[in-house]
C-alpha cells in the first residue's frame, strides 16, 4: 500500500491545489515522460440534501433496483412512528442535478428500531438492520436487533433476527380457584385475583391468562385468549361470583385445567403455569396424585397456595392439608405459600410474582445479561452462506458475532469467546462485533474478523472461524497500542491485485492521539502465506490535520486510475473544523474543493458501481444532512516527444525572411502518445496550431512554443478526462518557427 494520498475537502481555499497546475510546473522541468493526475472529478459534485436531524447521510451505498441506479441513503434519527426511529431514503441518480430522495418507511413491527446500516446483497436486494429493534418483555424492553432484506420493488422479504428470544413472560397462566363454600369472605379472594393479575405483563408475546373456579364442579369463568390487556382481565375478574358447594375437589379442578383450559386458547410454545388456591383438603384427594402427575408430564409448572382461614377459625390442625398444597407445588420450597386467611392474600402477591418472573434477561442467579441487550446488526457482513450480524450488547455488553443462514441461526455460546475476552474483563464492555468482516487467506481459506474497540480500552480484532453448528474458533487476534483509540472499530480487507487472496487488512484506531489531536491512525498489516498478519506501516493523515477521527470510515474500491490495483478510501469526519475530508490512497499529496457548508464530510464511503455510465467506478460519500456523489475521470498516460530539424541551429545561417528580416528558420515536430489506463469514450481528433510572432533570445528555444503546445495538451487532456481521447500516435507538426 503506497502511502501517497489525495485528501479531497468539502471547502479549503487555502491547501486547494489544481491538478493541472501541478502538470503545468512538472512540464516545464520534465517535458518528456509519462504524468498520472488526479482521477476524481470534484468539481461537479453531484450534493444531495436531506435532513440533518435524522442524520443523513450516516451510510451511504450504491443500489441498482426497478431497472436503474439509486444511491441509499442511512438516516438512522427518522421519525417514523411513536417511538421509532430510523428509516432508509431512496436517492434515484438518473440525473446529475438535483435526486428527489424518498423514504422507504421501512418500519418494523416492534417498539423501535433505528436503521443504522444498510448492507447491500446483491444488485436487486439490499439488508437495512436496526440495532435498536426493540420488544417488551415484562417490565423490560429488549434491544436485541433485527436485520430485514429490502427487494427489487424495496419491500421487506425477510427478517432475520438472531439474537430474538422469547419473553420469559411468555406464559400461559391458568388460575385454579376454590369456590366452595368454606371460602369467606370471597371479596378478599377477589382482590387477591385481581392485584396478582396487576402484576401480569399480559399481551400479545407474552402473558395469557385463563381463570377455572370449582368446588363440586368445575367452570371456566374465562379462557385464555378472551383478554389481551391487563385492563380487560381486570374487569373480568371484577364479575366473577363465588359459585359454592359443598365439596372441594381439587384434584378434578387441576385435571380440568390440565386437559381442557390449557387448551382453550393456549400455545403450545408457551411456558405453563397453574396457580391453585384453596382454603382445605380435596374431597377427591385418592386421585390428587395422579392429577399432579399427570400436569407435570404435560409440562405445566404448578403453584399452590393454602389458605388457613378454615382451619384457623375453627382451630383444627393444617398439617394434612399443607402436605396435600405442598404436593400440588412442583418446588415445595419455591412454590408453595400458606397464608393464615383470606385477607393475607394480598400479603403474598408481590412474593408470587417475584417467583413466577425472575428478573427478565438475567442469567438464573440475576448476575448478567445474555442476548436480552444484544443490538444484533450494528454491523453486518454478507458471506457466501449467509450473514455475519455482530451484536455489541450480548454478554454484557462484551459483545458476539451471530449468524443467520438459510438453515438457521448460529449463536456462538458465550464460553467460545473466554481465552480473548476473560470474565475478568467484562466490565470493560469490549463491544466485539462493532465491525465484522471477512478476508480469504492462502493458508486458511474464508476466515472471519471481528472488531471490539473498547477491549481492555485499547481495542482488539480477532480473526476466527464459524461453522454452522455454532463452533466458533479464534485463530488470531490484534491488540490496539493506546488506550481511547478505538482501534478496531473500523476494517478493511484489501486484495490489491484483485487475484481473490486478500493481501493486506487495514484496522482504523480514529481517535487515535497524536500531536496533541485526535488525529486517528490506521494500521496496516500484511497477510503472510502462512496466514500471519504482519504489521506493515500506518496511514496518517495530512500533517495539518488536527482532530479529524481518521479512519471513521474506510473502503477499498475497484481500480480508479489503471495501474491494476484496488485503491483505498479513508473518511475523516472532523478534519477542517468538522467539515470533514475522504483520503484516496494512491495518487500525489494535493486537495481540491467541494462545495462550503458540508460538515462530517467522510462519515461513510463507499464505491462499486458506475453511476453516470461512462464505464468507470463513481464514488459515494456520506456527510451530515447530504450525500455526496464523486464522478471518476479516465486516466490516459501522455508520451511526448519532439523533434527538431536541423537537430542543431545554426544561428549564422539566415534561412528566412519575417517582418523584413533575416532569421535562422527550424521546423519542430511534436508526436503525442496517448494511452488509456482506464475506460474511455470513443476516439477524437485533435489538433495543434501555434503561432509564435515573439523572437527571444538566441540560442534558446521559445518558451512560447511550449506554452502553445501544453496549453493546447491541457485542452485535450482535459477532453480525455470527460471521456474523449485522441489516436494513438497523435503526430503535430510546427513547421518555420524563427529564433
Amino acid at each position: 500500500m503506497s502511502k501517497k494520498f489525495l485528501p479531497i475537502y468539502p471547502h479549503n481555499y487555502h491547501i486547494t491545489l489544481i491538478c493541472y497546475a501541478f502538470w503545468l510546473l512538472m512540464f516545464f522541468y520534465l517535458f518528456k515522460g509519462n504524468r498520472d493526475c488526479f482521477s476524481i472529478d470534484t468539481k461537479n459534485a453531484q450534493i444531495i440534501r436531506g435532513p440533518k436531524e435524522a442524520q443523513f447521510g450516516y451510510t451511504v451505498q450504491q443500489h441498482e433496483a426497478l431497472g436503474q441506479k439509486w444511491l441509499l441513503v442511512g438516516a438512522p434519527f427518522e421519525k417514523t412512528g411513536e417511538n421509532q426511529t430510523g428509516d432508509v431514503y431512496r436517492c434515484p441518480l438518473e440525473s446529475r442535478t438535483n435526486a428527489k430522495c424518498s423514504r422507504l418507511n421501512l418500519v418494523f413491527s416492534k417498539i423501535r428500531h433505528n436503521v443504522f446500516s444498510v448492507c447491500v446483497l446483491c444488485a436487486v436486494l439490499f439488508q437495512a438492520c436496526g440495532p435498536l429493534w426493540s420488544y417488551e418483555c415484562g417490565s423490560s424492553l429488549y434491544s436485541t436487533g433485527i436485520c430485514s432484506r429490502v427487494d427489487s420493488s424495496f419491500n421487506f422479504t425477510r427478517s432475520i433476527a438472531p439474537a430474538f428470544q422469547r419473553c420469559e413472560t411468555y406464559m400461559d397462566i391458568v388460575i385454579v380457584l376454590d369456590g366452595s363454600n368454606s371460602i369467606y369472605p370471597w371479596f378478599e379472594v377477589q382482590d387477591f385475583l385481581i392485584n396478582i393479575l396487576k402484576k401480569f405483563s399480559i399481551g400479545p408475546g407474552q402473558i395469557q391468562v385463563g381463570v377455572v373456579q370449582y368446588g363440586e364442579r368445575v367452570v371456566h369463568e374465562f379462557q385464555l385468549d378472551d383478554y389481551h390487556t391487563v385492563d380487560e382481565v381486570v374487569s373480568a375478574a371484577q364479575y366473577i361470583i363465588q359459585r359454592g358447594g359443598e365439596e372441594t375437589r381439587t384434584a378434578l379442578g387441576i385435571n380440568v385445567a390440565r386437559s381442557q383450559a390449557f387448551k382453550r386458547g393456549g400455545r403450545p410454545d408457551a411456558r405453563k403455569v397453574m396457580i391453585v388456591i384453596t382454603d382445605g383438603e380435596s374431597h377427591d384427594s385418592p386421585d390428587l396424585q395422579k392429577a399432579v402427575e399427570e400436569s407435570e408430564r404435560d409440562n405445566i409448572t404448578l403453584y399452590g397456595i393454602a389458605v388457613l382461614g378454615y382451619y384457623n377459625r375453627r382451630g383444627i390442625n393444617p398439617e394434612a392439608f399443607l402436605r396435600e398444597i405442598k404436593l400440588i407445588a412442583t418446588d415445595p420450597e419455591e412454590h408453595f405459600f400458606n397464608v393464615t386467611d383470606e385477607s393475607a392474600l394480598k400479603d403474598i402477591v408481590d412474593a408470587l410474582g417475584e417467583r413466577i418472573f425472575s428478573l427478565e434477561g438475567t442469567n438464573q442467579n440475576g448476575t448478567g445479561f445474555g442476548l436480552q441487550m444484544s443490538q444484533a446488526g450494528f454491523s453486518s457482513h454478507i458471506v457466501e452462506d449467509g450473514v455475519l450480524v455482530g451484536a455489541v450488547g450480548a454478554y454484557d455488553w462484551n459483545g458476539a458475532v451471530l449468524k443467520e443462514t438459510q438453515n438457521g441461526k448460529v449463536i456462538p455460546p458465550k464460553s467460545a469467546y473466554l481465552k480473548e475476552f476473560p470474565d475478568e474483563l467484562k466490565n470493560h464492555g469490549a463491544y466485539l462485533g462493532y465491525i465484522v468482516s471477512s478476508i480469504v487467506s492462502a493458508y486458511y481459506g474464508q476466515l472471519y474478523l471481528a472488531g471490539a474497540p473498547r477491549f481492555n480500552h485499547t481495542g482488539k480484532v480477532i480473526i476466527f472461524t464459524l461453522t454452522n453448528s455454532g463452533n466458533l474458533t479464534i485463530l488470531h487476534s490484534l491488540i490496539g497500542e493506546q488506550i481511547g483509540s478505538y482501534y478496531g472499530s473500523e476494517l478493511a480487507p484489501l486484495d490489491q491485485d484483485e487475484d481473490g487472496v486478500t493481501d493486506l487488512l487495514l484496522v482504523a484506531a480514529p481517535m487515535f492521539f497524536s500531536k496533541g489531536w485526535e488525529r486517528g491512525k490506521v494500521y496496516i498489516y500484511r497477510l503472510s502465506q502462512q496466514g500471519h498478519f504482519e504489521l506493515e506501516g500506518f496511514l496518517e493523515p495530512s500533517a495539518e490535520a488536527l482532530n479529524s477521527r481518521f479512519g471513521s470510515a474506510m473502503s477499498s474500491l475497484p481500480d480508479l486510475n489503471g495501474d491494476g490495483y484496488r485503491e483505498l478510501v479513508v473518511g475523516a469526519p472532523l478534519e477542517n473544523d468538522h467539515r470533514g475530508a475522504i483520503y484516496l490512497f494512491y495518487s500525489q499529496h494535493n486537495a481540491v474543493d467541494i462545495s462550503p457548508g458540508l460538515q462530517y464530510f467522510g462519515r461513510s464511503v463507499h464505491g462499486v458501481m458506475d453511476i453516470n455510465g461512462d464505464g468507470l467506478i463513481d464514488l459515494s460519500v456520506g456527510a451530515l444532512g447530504a450525500a455526496v456523489l464523486l464522478w471518476s475521470r479516465s486516466v490516459v498516460r501522455l508520451h511526448i516527444a519532439v523533434d527538431f530539424e536541423p537537430s542543431k541551429i545554426n544561428v549564422f545561417n539566415k534561412d528566412c525572411v519575417r517582418g523584413g528580416k533575416e532569421v535562422t528558420c527550424m521546423a519542430a515536430k511534436v508526436c503525442v502518445t496517448v494511452t488509456a489506463r482506464t475506460a474511455v469514450a470513443e476516439p477524437q481528433e485533435v489538433g495543434i496550431l501555434c503561432s509564435i510572432p515573439t523572437i527571444l533570445e538566441l540560442g534558446f528555444i521559445s518558451r512560447s512554443l511550449y506554452l502553445c503546445i501544453f496549453s493546447q495538451l491541457l485542452g485535450l487532456t482535459g477532453g480525455l478526462m470527460k471521456g474523449g481521447t485522441a489516436p494513438e500516435p497523435c503526430w503535430m507538426l510546427l513547421k518555420d518557427k524563427h529564433f
